[in-house]
């Protein structure tokens, strides 16, 4: 006999037929006036995450709600990420609760706020949260799935007649996605300096988790506990033979020496190609045929310069 049981999978699964864990978002976007609006979300993750010319993120949200109508017709919002505190959370729900404009929701706004970075070509952009901890500033990628063309439905409030879209867009009568194009993130020194010179356990921003709205009363979510390195298994790592072998039959000209080759053993090996061709694209750009330790730590120290830019 098994041990679980067969629950109905009903609307909004996720939260009603799961536990399921979730970040707390606050997306804030430009008000048909102007001004910034926040909405709180959930349902917010990465897209695009390799292999393209550009990141994205990925935002479910309802069609009617401030947040989905001012992506529609300005097509900019900025998602900032809001480390644990009661306090906080409690007004992120108050922003996050539906039935009220933007003008209402923002006029006792407890949430300091701040200017982004500008946009290359002067589009304008809402304004950011002072306390997040970082934030994504993103664009809406309306040419995927034809979405552009629902820039047109803005102000349909009482649900969207078909057609709908696939993915991006509305995709339902009550329901949107958009694919947000990641054009900056912004980061507080504590967190930027970890991820640039190496993470620390207390370097980690108090990250909640957000189960949502369960049982017609409350928001639920958990407190932000220290987190806990867990070592990769030994045995793990790629055998340096096996290294050597793929990496001289990469490229007819470029070669890597034994120590180069030792440097990428900690490499899963799904990611090998990968990361030898990585190597190879800048031993081309800079006139190199073998590339040695010294290259390796080269390439290492230009990776971790990128990350600053």
């Amino acid at each position: 006999m098994s041990s679980f049981q067969d629950l109905r999978i009903v609307d909004n699964f996720y939260q009603t037929s799961a536990f399921f864990p979730m970040p707390t978002v606050l997306v804030s976007t430009l008000a048909e006036d102007g001004k910034t609006s926040i909405g709180s979300y959930s349902l917010c993750f990465p897209y695009y995450i390799a292999g393209r010319e550009y990141y994205a993120m990925l935002l479910e949200c309802r069609n009617s709600s401030n947040t989905a109508q001012n992506i529609l017709r300005s097509g900019t919002c900025a998602l900032n990420f809001i480390e644990d505190s009661l306090d906080d959370f409690k007004e992120a729900v108050r922003l996050g609760f539906p039935g009220e404009t933007a003008a209402e929701k923002m006029e006792n706004c407890k949430f300091t706020l701040e200017e982004g970075l500008a946009a290359k070509d002067g589009t304008k952009r809402p304004l950011i949260i002072s306390k997040a901890y970082q934030v994504f500033e993103c664009t809406w990628i309306s040419d995927l799935d034809g979405a552009k063309e629902d820039s047109k439905k803005v102000g349909q409030l009482e649900g969207v007649e078909p057609p709908y879209r696939n993915f991006n867009g509305i995709t339902s009568k009550f329901g949107a996605h958009f694919i947000l194009r990641i054009d900056n993130i912004l980061m507080k020194k504590k967190q930027y300096d970890a991820i640039i010179d190496g993470v620390r356990a207390s370097a980690f921003p108090r990250v909640p988790v957000d189960y949502g709205y369960r049982d017609s009363t409350n928001f639920w979510y958990t407190k932000f506990r220290r987190p806990k390195p867990v070592k990769i298994p030994e045995g793990k790592e790629v055998d340096i033979t096996s290294v050597v072998y793929a990496a001289n039959r990469m490229d007819a000209e470029i070669k890597f020496t034994k120590e180069a080759c030792q440097k990428l053993v900690k490499v899963p090996r799904i990611f090998l190609k990968t990361a030898l061709q990585g190597c190879i694209d800048w031993a081309k750009a800079n006139g190199v045929t073998l590339i040695t330790e010294e290259h390796m730590k080269m390439i290492s120290d230009k990776r971790a310069k990128e990350k600053k830019h």
